[in-house]
């Protein structure tokens, strides 16, 4: 080899380094991404200008994997899609039907994005998605916080919403449920980690505990409630030890009374308590009577009945009944028709299923799976009495869930079990 030539190999060297400055970039900005994910003052969110960049980028860096299955995923989406555009037809206003239409099909394909990232390299990329939602929640709460206790000018009145905390969203009934999977996480670790790590861990739950309550989001409460039931009945299924299944007994019964104390001080506050005491209420005056949510989930119903092709998204609370359905699945049979219905139901049922059968796998993934999937299964809950068709950590945590079971392949059962002790 003649001395100041590269060798073949050095020139192959040369040639792939761009390439892994362009996959560590992409990587970044995906962090970025998901850490953007809590700033949703307006819409479009700086989230959607970076994810829609994504969809380019990741396929283009090699940052996902694609299969038969993702594709799958990503054809029922197109079919919820395009029952929703035949819908729109129907409605009495075309442009904003439309538009509602086509955020659902953006988010819908943003989930098939992540399925595809993280089924490329599940662990490292989960653990990118976790960590940027982590971030987005502690921004938002560390917000809410400046604004509820009023340290900054002009603070309460861009961070809160009648009295309610909603740190960087729109509204606390998405401020709250966004809570969730951190405070489930942070949850995790303190049963899982070190003791230094647990330490940490139990004030950030403590602190995004403190703005679910806040929040005064019933919806967030009943979502965290089966979000935790699910996570403890998992973990206990899978733990290898009853050393460990007393543990998390134990973890349960003292975050449980934490919660209680946390409770109980904030009701001595009046502005908190008397709040409280109106939100603990199942039904409120805007529930009943055949006006309120429950008489027109009722008319909906009727309504659906009539319409297998649907009436148009947002055609019922704009020009019907003056409000919304809140409930997810009712507004996706009349968003999409029956069609569009039915496949969004059983994409949601099929998830939880599947994602059940895949937990009690003994892969490296198996607790941050745990967290997702419950996470997931509270959202799904929550769906009974909100709409979260536009929620996008609904869309990404789907996403995950996917990605991590077509990773690993088709659940089977558990061998020995190697990541709860």
């Amino acid at each position: 080899m003649t001395a100041g030539y590269p060798s073949q190999a050095h020139g192959n060297y040369v040639h792939r380094v761009p390439h892994l400055s362009a996959q560590k970039l992409g990587l970044a900005l995906t962090w970025l991404t998901l850490a953007t994910s809590s700033a949703v003052f307006a819409e479009p969110a700086p989230y959607d200008a970076l994810m829609i960049g994504l969809m380019a980028l990741l396929p283009l860096l090699g940052l996902t994997a694609f299969s038969t299955r993702v594709f799958l995923f990503f054809i029922a989406w197109l079919v919820i899609g395009a029952t929703g555009l035949i819908a729109t037809a129907q409605s009495s206003n075309l442009d904003i039907s439309a538009k509602h239409t086509a955020v659902t099909i953006y988010l819908s394909i943003s989930a098939v994005l992540i399925a595809a990232f993280v089924r490329n390299n599940p662990e490292r990329h989960t653990r990118i998605i976790v960590s940027g939602l982590l971030f987005a929640s502690l921004v938002a709460v560390l917000a809410g916080c400046v604004g509820y206790f009023d340290m900054m000018p002009g603070a309460n009145e861009l961070f809160t919403l009648y009295g309610r905390m909603r740190g960087t969203f729109k509204d606390p009934n998405v401020f709250g449920p966004f809570m969730v999977p951190a405070l489930l996480y942070c949850l995790h670790s303190m049963a899982t980690a070190r003791a230094g790590r647990t330490i940490m861990m139990s004030l950030l739950a403590g602190l995004f505990c403190f703005a679910l309550l806040v929040s005064f989001s019933r919806g967030a409460g009943l979502n965290a409630g089966i979000a935790l039931l699910v996570y403890a009945f998992m973990v206990f299924i899978v733990a290898r030890s009853n050393l460990f299944r007393l543990k998390l007994l134990v973890l349960v019964f003292f975050a449980a009374c934490g919660a209680v104390l946390v409770t109980a001080a904030a009701m001595e506050i009046d502005s908190i308590g008397e709040l409280l005491r109106e939100r603990a209420s199942f039904t409120l005056s805007y529930d009943t009577g055949p006006e309120g949510r429950f008489g027109g989930q009722l008319r909906a119903l009727d309504i659906i009945t009539r319409h297998p092709m649907g009436i148009g998204a947002q055609e019922f609370g704009r020009a019907l009944i003056g409000q919304d359905v809140h409930n997810v699945y009712l507004s996706m049979f009349l968003n999409a028709g029956w069609i569009g219905g039915f496949l969004y139901f059983a994409i949601v049922v099929t998830t939880l299923i599947a994602g059940f059968c895949h937990a009690l796998r003994t892969i490296p993934t198996q607790g941050i799976f745990i967290v997702m999937l419950a996470s997931f299964a509270g959202l799904a809950a929550e769906g009974w009495i909100v709409d979260t068709d536009h929620w996008r950590h609904f869309y990404v945590i789907m996403g995950l869930i996917w990605g991590l079971m077509l990773a690993n392949g088709p659940a089977r059962h558990p061998g020995p079990r190697q990541h709860f002790s």
